[in-house]
């Protein structure tokens, strides 16, 4: 039995009362610079998406959760959500108290009320989090260019608008608009790519048993190869038009910073989604994966092992293809056929065709999504042949680029 919406979720806005008095005393009150990941972490706790959590984590909760991928209260959580503090920093901090939070462009953000400031150990924490200490890791890389100190404590935020390509990003509009529906059943699929049509196969394999598809991409930070998101959510868009049952699926967007911890993360992205509403979530192969760091079914596994405590119930699918013999997608389980009839580009092999100026295979994604696609790299490989000086004819007449959404 499915209960829509099981848990309260934590709101950390700030009341417009509290508000315009902490803008008033603000300027008064030592600041915090936040990254680029910790500001979007800061906006999804005051909107409830990393319920339970309140704040960023204290030496307890950080210490438990690399240890045992849990809070100090026993609760499933995967990844430290921390503030990073200088050494410099810390003589301008009090030991205790509010601390003002600042945009990198210096705009206000909210209110940290620390509660202590502790060492963190980056060697273990890359080791226990992504599984490796190796800098040539994402998350890794990232994790070693951050301070080795952190502020811990609740937070209270200063309510911005924002608009991400005018979509939900917020829990509690995909809650609302999940009842509204009449959807108590709802697959969540997370996203740093453009669906192709083993996604596709995924999504509607999973979609005969449940209400609706909240199809859910994070729009933060992620490599540098990843493509933007704007070029992402138009192939979602021209994807949903022409080949998704409009009234059982919910585009929206998740703004928090890719951290490619492979399995921890995968049970990350599990909670994030109970707590927008979502009942199921589709965890394929590699979730999470950055290269070849973590096994195929790891993410997989890793989450069936804190079973119900999870509270969202994990669809696991083997890696899909398309079956030239089969003349459709297929898995492992339901295809008899040899490798040499499968189709499965590798993200590689996908970049190459796309540099290159060709276009995806039809049985790899929808015609009109690697239109999209084809133009992005056409452009980005005009823009740098002529940085270089190099642009050749066949550049400016093939090269077209759509409008960028506004937002």
């Amino acid at each position: 039995m499915f209960r829509l919406f099981p848990e309260e979720l934590v709101n950390r806005w700030m009341d417009e009362r509290t508000a315009r008095l902490f803008q008033e005393e603000a300027s008064a009150l030592p600041g915090l610079v936040l990254n680029e990941r910790e500001e979007a972490d800061l906006k999804l706790l005051a909107a409830g998406a990393y319920s339970p959590l309140r704040g960023f984590m204290e030496q307890d909760d950080y210490l438990s959760v690399l240890a045992r991928c849990r809070l100090a209260d026993g609760s499933v959580w995967p990844l430290p959500i921390t503030l990073a503090v200088a050494s410099e920093k810390i003589q301008e901090l009090p030991s205790y108290g509010p601390v003002a939070l600042h945009g990198k462009s210096g705009e206000l953000l909210g209110c940290l009320f620390l509660t202590r400031i502790y060492r963190r150990n980056v060697r273990e924490e890359a080791r226990l989090v992504y599984g490796t200490e190796d800098r040539r890791h994402p998350g890794v890389a990232s994790l070693f260019q951050e301070e080795e100190y952190l502020a811990g404590g609740k937070v209270l935020v200063l309510r911005r608008a924002e608009n991400y390509w005018s979509l939900p990003w917020e829990p509690a509009e995909a809650r609302k608009t999940f009842k509204e529906l009449g959807w108590k059943k709802v697959v969540g699929f997370q996203t740093r790519n453009p669906i192709h049509r083993a996604h596709e196969y995924l999504q509607k394999t999973a979609m005969e048993m449940v209400d609706g598809l909240f199809l859910h991409p994070l729009v933060g930070a992620t490599k540098e190869d990843d493509l933007p998101p704007e070029i992402r959510l138009r192939c979602y868009r021209v994807l949903l038009e022409n080949y998704y049952p409009r009234d059982r699926v919910l585009l929206g967007v998740f703004p928090a910073a890719m951290r490619y911890a492979g399995p921890r993360e995968a049970v990350f992205h599990a909670l994030v989604r109970k707590n927008y509403g979502c009942t199921h979530m589709i965890i394929g192969r590699d979730h999470a994966g950055a290269g070849e760091y973590y096994r195929p079914e790891e993410a997989q596994d890793f989450c069936e092992k804190f079973g119900g405590e999870l509270g969202i119930t994990i669809i696991r699918f083997d890696n899909a293809f398309y079956c030239r013999k089969c003349g459709q997608m297929a898995t492992a389980r339901t295809c008899p056929h040899p490798q040499d009839l499968r189709l499965s580009l590798s993200g590689t092999r996908i970049r190459e065709l796309l540099e290159k100026g060709e276009m995806l295979p039809a049985e790899f994604t929808r015609p009109e999504v690697a239109e999209i696609l084809r133009d992005y790299y056409l452009h980005i490989r005009q823009y740098t042949n002529m940085r270089r000086g190099t642009q050749t004819p066949q550049d400016t007449q093939d090269t077209h680029v759509q409008e960028k959404p506004s937002g």
